[in-house]
């Protein structure tokens, strides 16, 4: 019997096992066969802090021993109110944002997030607010409601009759999308005035808000706003009474180099949801950060939001979501994440600048994102039949590094890229080392579909 036939876990590829990992530290995981692997993806851009750190699992151990769980229904806990105490004190105060909404995951924080934006409308009398606006390749989760908002076709395809109807726009991928002669700021006023018209077209007083990730994640590969996007995107939503809802599940809580990547755009949402780097994947836990006027609003107004899940604010999981806070806060990794951020781009820059099959090296802080091209001049994608990325992962394992490729980088279908988001704790040779292995796995991918 075949290693995948004799488990009973439904895995995502029901064809293959993957690997079982028995161990993890540091950057490092290991699995039974006694092989190491450098976590350079940090699973999804989770592992903030790498494996086995010893103040989050004592943390941990402590909450447990005291009080592992209680419904949110009957109470909450110091450590939840600690946490969000934490989170508040930390996000620039000029942002407006106040509470903290516990989940236990992105894809649930999205739904949150959704269903708090519909009832403040609802709370302040405007019930035909209904409609959200996002922007095509983009990835907010899995849930039904997260998918609808998310622009990836592929995932999106075999469950589109569930699905709410959203309005996608152009999303900010200055590397295929910004013209010749186009500056930044041209290229982003240009989007503004993309999603305006679409607003517009809609019926201004139908949008509920518009929603985006603050830097592309997986499904486009690390994407940076250019100069001045958000700005005008602020502009468009306060305009017309329209929230700004920022996806910062994965490129928030310090990836970027800064708490919130927001931070570095000049602007603040009215709702944002967080979740990966928070608990730094010690334990499941998301969360929606809300303004004061939405919070305000609904306690003047029926005084209670209209979701809820059993596991909301779980003390084990605020336990470690908060000593992974403290830890980034005490050890100075924010200025470590843009030093090493800084190291990282070099490298792949230094390695890859010649290589013809690369044809963007993107990111901000340890969020790097590589495109893979079949010719760096015309920009051409590899034909989706190679699945290039598919080759990439399975190499790169094979060379000791878990990466993170994915397919469908322009369209859902066309196109190959890599996310790298590595623990912050990572040092400039085991840097080093990434770039090697990778370097390794690109080459031995790209070699089959250049036959």
């Amino acid at each position: 019997m075949s290693q995948a036939s004799s488990s009973h876990v439904f895995h995502r590829h029901l064809r293959n096992q993957p690997p079982i990992a028995v161990g993890g530290q540091g950057v490092y995981l290991k699995d039974a066969e006694g092989r190491e692997y450098i976590d350079a993806s940090g699973g999804a851009a989770v592992s903030c802090l790498g494996h086995g750190h010893p103040d989050v699992i004592a943390a941990m151990h402590a909450q447990i021993d005291k009080l592992a769980y209680a419904h949110t229904g009957f109470f909450s806990s110091e450590v939840a109110e600690a946490l969000a105490d934490n989170l508040i004190r930390n996000t620039p105060v000029d942002s407006g944002l106040s509470h903290v909404y516990y989940v236990s995951g992105g894809s649930e924080a999205v739904e949150a997030a959704l269903k708090m934006a519909r009832q403040y409308f609802v709370e302040i009398g405007q019930p035909q607010r209904r409609r959200f606006i996002a922007r095509r390749q983009s990835y907010h989760g899995n849930t039904l409601g997260a998918l609808a908002i998310g622009g990836n076709r592929w995932r999106r395809a075999q469950f589109e009759p569930l699905l709410i109807d959203v309005t996608h726009v152009s999303p900010c991928y200055a590397y295929r999308d910004q013209r010749d002669q186009e500056t930044e700021v041209e290229y982003g006023q240009r989007l503004a005035r993309e999603l305006e018209a679409t607003i517009l077209e809609q019926g201004a007083d139908s949008i509920i808000a518009f929603v985006a990730e603050t830097i592309g994640g997986a499904t486009a590969g690390v994407i940076t706003p250019v100069a001045g996007y958000f700005k005008a995107i602020r502009e468009v939503c306060d305009r017309y009474g329209i929230l700004l809802i920022l996806d910062e599940v994965m490129c928030g809580m310090g990836r970027s180099g800064t708490l919130h990547a927001w931070e570095q755009e000049g602007v603040a949402p009215d709702i944002q949801t967080i979740a990966k780097g928070l608990g730094g994947g010690y334990q499941p836990i998301g969360a929606v950060l809300a303004s004061k006027r939405i919070v305000e609003t609904m306690s003047a107004g029926s005084g209670f939001f209209h979701h809820g899940h059993t596991y909301l604010a779980h003390p084990t999981a605020c336990a470690a979501a908060l000593a992974v806070q403290q830890v980034i806060e005490r050890d100075g990794l924010l200025a470590q994440v843009r030093a090493r951020g800084q190291y990282l781009m070099d490298q792949l820059n230094d390695r890859f600048a010649q290589n013809p099959y690369i044809g963007d090296v993107r990111g901000r802080g340890l969020f790097a994102g590589i495109e893979l091209v079949a010719d760096r001049a015309s920009k051409t994608p590899f034909d989706p039949r190679f699945s290039v990325h598919t080759a990439v992962k399975r190499e790169a394992m094979a060379r000791g590094l878990a990466c993170y490729p994915a397919g469908g980088t322009i369209d859902g279908k066309q196109g190959d890229h890599i996310m790298l988001a590595p623990p912050f704790v990572i040092s400039e040779a085991e840097i080093d080392q990434v770039v090697d292995r990778l370097d390794g796995a690109i080459q031995a991918a790209i070699a089959p579909a250049l036959r």
